[in-house]
């Protein structure tokens, strides 16, 4: 643009600015030219600035594009690694699956294969429980009727005969037939059987042991004992009183009976007589009857003194000692039996596995008892 240009226009917006408005006098008009050129170059430092600020905008932009497409292209290689992950990963979950599917498979099968085995076990368990019943009905209740009858056995000979050994003898049986025993439940009967035997072993006395066997030797002696010598004749008769006598004497015969022995002949009845007594005084030591023992005894004696000769030392050594055989009587120690009899009845009851079965024995032992 050139001042030319520019005067025409300042004048005519003067113009136009007032037309009553006189122009001023005395003073030049102020030239534009440098104001536009400085106009000018602020306004080309302000495009430039602007191409500048516009060109580092697009290296900025540029390089920020860079940058994500970097940052995109290093996203998509970590999420195709994510995918290619979880790809494998899905795989390993399948395959994992298949697996617990087939433990599940497997587990059923054993658990199927665990209900067979109790299941057989239960069977075999039956069998076994019948084969235990088997052997009791059979081996077992033999066994038990043996010990059963012979504690009642042993029982009866004490009360009967208080013969303590044959019971304890007994009731060693009885406890051998209970050691066979296969059921457990009558193990602790065996400690009563034992206490019971034991109470029997000591109630037998020595002292009758042995005034058993003096009586026994007493009984053999008995039989060689002496007699008491016949009567002798003193005086001799004479005349028709001799001849009187000689011809009755073959039909009559007359003798003293003052306490005399008896013939030679009657001898062995005298002997036997004593022997009887002894006897008699053994069974009653057999059954601890003290009266019979000690009558049977003093028998004896008055036999000895009677009909035995008193001078003889084999004689008073035999009355002596059937004296003092008589004078004491062994005692023997109160012993109650019954109760391992009575524990074992009622545990064949309690535990015999056929009630018809153990009823039965019980029924015939409480039958066959007095």
């Amino acid at each position: 643009m050139s001042q030319d240009d520019t005067a025409p226009h300042g004048a005519a917006s003067s113009d136009a600015r007032s037309p009553t408005t006189p122009a001023p006098t005395g003073r030049k008009p102020t030239p534009s030219r440098g104001g536009s050129l400085a106009f000018a170059l602020l306004l080309s430092l302000v495009a430039m600035g602007g191409a500048g600020y516009i060109g580092w905008r697009q290296w900025q932009q540029e390089r920020t594009a860079s940058q994500d497409s970097q940052t995109i292209a290093s996203l998509r290689q970590r999420l195709d690694s994510m995918q290619q992950t979880i790809t494998s990963l899905d795989d390993d979950r399948t395959a994992l699956r298949q697996r617990l599917g087939d433990a599940d498979q497997v587990n059923r099968g054993l658990r199927e294969e665990q209900f067979g085995q109790a299941e057989r076990v239960r069977n075999l368990e039956d069998a076994v429980a019948k084969l235990s019943e088997k052997s009791l009905s059979g081996h077992d209740a033999m066994l038990l009727d043996e010990a059963e009858s012979l504690l009642r056995w042993g029982k009866e000979r004490f009360e009967l005969f208080h013969d303590a050994q044959g019971a304890a003898t007994a009731y060693t049986a009885a406890d051998q037939a209970l050691a066979s025993v296969n059921d457990g439940a009558f193990s602790g009967l065996r400690q009563s059987v034992n206490a019971e035997h034991e109470a029997l072993i000591k109630s037998a006395p020595a002292s009758r042991e042995a005034a058993m066997t003096h009586l026994t030797a007493l009984r053999g002696e008995v039989m060689t004992l002496p007699l008491k010598p016949l009567d002798s004749q003193t005086q001799v008769d004479a005349g028709a009183w001799a001849r009187l006598r000689g011809a009755l004497s073959s039909v009559i015969t007359i003798r003293r009976d003052n306490g005399a022995p008896l013939a030679v002949a009657d001898a062995r009845f005298a002997r036997e007589l004593a022997s009887l007594d002894l006897a008699q005084a053994q069974l009653a030591l057999m059954a601890y009857d003290r009266d019979a023992y000690q009558a049977a005894l003093q028998r004896a004696s008055a036999t000895l003194s009677a009909q035995f000769d008193a001078q003889a030392p084999a004689v008073q050594q035999a009355a002596r000692e059937t004296s003092a055989l008589a004078a004491q009587m062994p005692s023997m120690a109160n012993v109650q039996l019954g109760a391992a009899l009575t524990e074992l009845r009622n545990l064949r009851s309690v535990h015999a596995l056929k009630p018809g079965e153990a009823a039965a024995p019980a029924h015939a032992s409480s039958g066959a008892h007095p």
